[in-house]
């Protein structure tokens, strides 16, 4: 049926089309048709066709001088899409038609197909491919193009074309830098840095969110921890000014990465106040506050809020640093997940990868620890061996990665991942209970996005779902949910 239409379109631009059979047989003629097989994800952007200022547009096959196009396409969109084919003319030929061009100079008959649709199948034939919204919204879509080019080497604007014995998956924008806010504590006397990224409760979310300039997610599992898998963080109300939450003295650990066994980047809230007649001084250890309590110089009050405080750099140790500082879309979880850490701005730059949430939607996340001690090593962050009694508990929430398949940008080196909530959700939690997928038959392998194809490619036999287990171990990971953009 979509043939038929596009044929009929084309019956209306059949002057301006005359040329197209003459150089396609010029294209066989000189041996140039080369087989084309491809799956990606593009982001669109503003169309840069005059008079598509205000529209978006995906650029699949570009046009190229003597470049031809045919074959077959399906795509996903994360909005409804219109399908362009453009055709080369001369502009004495245009007569009126619908024409797209970005200097004026080079002239495209244009063929627009309004599905409006978010998925269809589509046979194509032109100098160039392309999904068009006629609105300024930004949208990204998967793409599948089985077919020929014939002509010259082919130069793809917004994505490259390669003949693969294997499908892969290449995402724009799959890794991106985010610099966060990076704030100062104790723990022992001694300075550690850490990030905040995630809050049980909405009002401390908000607090911290404006204290830093940088968005606290509501995670109302964490609160749900027990106290032995959380370590304690004190946070002074009043005493001696400072940077600290309050705009009082400095947050003091009660753990580090260096004490294995008890560190956990979930922290328990205990607020301190000084009480009236009191002379407060600056308290530098959990011992020194635990002590001030016990001669009622200081009150505590557990709040039974719990904040996820990575920690970057602690006595005797920091986060690894990746030697190579360019994130790009190719780059591995291997290495380390900070490309720098600025205590002069008192910021700390991660490699934030990209994923899809439960409904498809794009999700950047960082990795900040993990059990079993490889995987954290291999990612260079930190061992959190305490993490691993979170397997059962309702705080840790799934996510899917791929061992086999589609070739991409995932942990494993296929797809990206897959989870089961995003942030605004009342399940939503920084806390990562891994199960791995893997094609049963690798060579059916194909895109998926949803937890609605999870659950249908696994009811029809397709994949096998299972808890992740290196080490023979569980696999938790803290990996928060960001905006890198912000």
């Amino acid at each position: 049926m979509n043939r038929l239409i596009v044929i009929l379109i084309l019956g209306i631009f059949t002057t301006g089309i005359l040329t197209v059979s003459f150089i396609s047989d010029n294209f066989v003629n000189a041996n140039s048709t080369k087989k084309i097989n491809f799956t990606k994800t593009i982001t669109s952007s503003q169309d840069p066709g005059q008079g598509h200022e205000n529209h978006q547009l995906a650029l699949i096959l570009s046009p190229n001088e003597g470049t031809f196009y045919d074959g077959s396409m399906t795509f996903t969109s994360s909005e409804p899409v219109e399908i362009v084919v453009l055709h080369k003319i001369n502009s004495n030929d245009a007569k009126g038609q619908p024409t797209w061009t970005i200097d004026g100079n080079t002239i495209y008959a244009i063929s627009l197909i309004n599905l409006n649709t978010k998925s269809d199948s589509f046979e194509f034939t032109g100098a160039a491919l392309a999904l068009h919204s006629p609105n300024s919204k930004e949208f990204t879509a998967t793409v599948s193009v089985d077919g020929w080019i014939r002509g010259q080497p082919t130069e793809i604007t917004m994505q490259k074309i390669e003949v693969q014995k294997e499908p892969s998956l290449l995402l724009s924008k799959t890794n991106v830098a985010a610099t966060i806010p990076m704030h100062e504590g104790f723990y022992n006397g001694n300075s550690t840095f850490y990030i905040i990224t995630d809050s049980s409760q909405q009002q401390y979310a908000e607090m911290l969110t404006k204290k830093q300039g940088w968005k606290v997610e509501i995670a109302p599992p964490i609160e749900k921890i027990s106290e032995n898998t959380t370590q304690k963080i004190f946070v002074f109300k009043n005493g001696v000014k400072g940077d600290g939450i309050y705009g009082h003295q400095k947050e003091i650990f009660s753990s580090t990465p260096f004490q294995e066994l008890e560190y956990s980047a979930l922290t328990s809230i205990i607020e301190v106040t000084w009480k009236k007649g009191q002379n407060a001084t600056i308290l530098e250890s959990s011992e020194e506050a635990i002590n001030a309590e016990k001669e009622e110089r200081i009150e505590f009050n557990k709040t039974g809020v719990v904040i996820n405080t990575p920690q970057v750099i602690w006595p005797g140790g920091q986060m690894l640093i990746r030697d190579n500082k360019e994130i790009t879309n190719d780059l591995t979880f291997s290495g380390g997940q900070i490309t720098e850490i600025n205590k002069d701005k008192m910021t700390v730059t991660f490699v934030a990868h990209r994923g899809w949430g439960p409904d498809g939607k794009t999700i950047y996340y960082i990795i900040t620890d993990a059990t079993p001690s490889d995987p954290a090593k291999m990612m260079g962050v930190p061992f959190s061996p305490r993490s691993e009694n979170l397997i059962t508990n309702s705080s840790a929430v799934d996510l899917f990665q791929f061992q086999n398949g589609i070739k991409g940008s995932g942990p494993l080196g296929f797809q990206p991942v897959i989870s089961t909530v995003i942030p605004g959700q009342k399940n939503y939690s920084p806390i990562w209970r891994i199960y791995n997928i893997e094609w049963n038959n690798p060579e059916n392998a194909r895109i998926l996005q949803t937890i609605y194809d999870i659950n249908s490619s696994k009811a029809n036999d397709l994949i096998s779902v299972s808890l992740a287990r290196p080490m023979n171990s569980h696999h938790i990971v803290n990996s928060p949910f960001i905006d890198p953009f912000q």
